[in-house]
């Protein structure tokens, strides 16, 4: 079974890299990009099986190392 995890910084939270890539599309001269979140996605290949299971302990992971839950939200998704 896989999990696909998507962590991005929560609303309000300060963007840099955000910012930096925004700039940078500039630059090069795509217009019309009105703000940039960057985020991370992770990919994990398990030996479960139930889904349920599966998502219950992707989402542990999530809440002890995956992600920083004050500054940071995920999604999980079962593939």
């Amino acid at each position: 079974m896989r999990a696909k995890v998507t962590v991005m910084l929560k609303n309000g939270v300060l963007d840099p890299q955000g910012e930096a890539v925004k700039s940078a599309l500039g630059a090069l001269g795509f217009a019309g990009v009105d703000a940039v979140r960057q985020g991370k996605v992770i990919e994990l290949d398990l030996a479960e099986t139930d889904a349920a299971a599966a998502e219950a302990t992707v989402r542990d992971m999530c809440e002890k190392l995956l992600a920083n839950t004050v500054i940071e939200s995920y999604g999980v998704e079962i593939l």
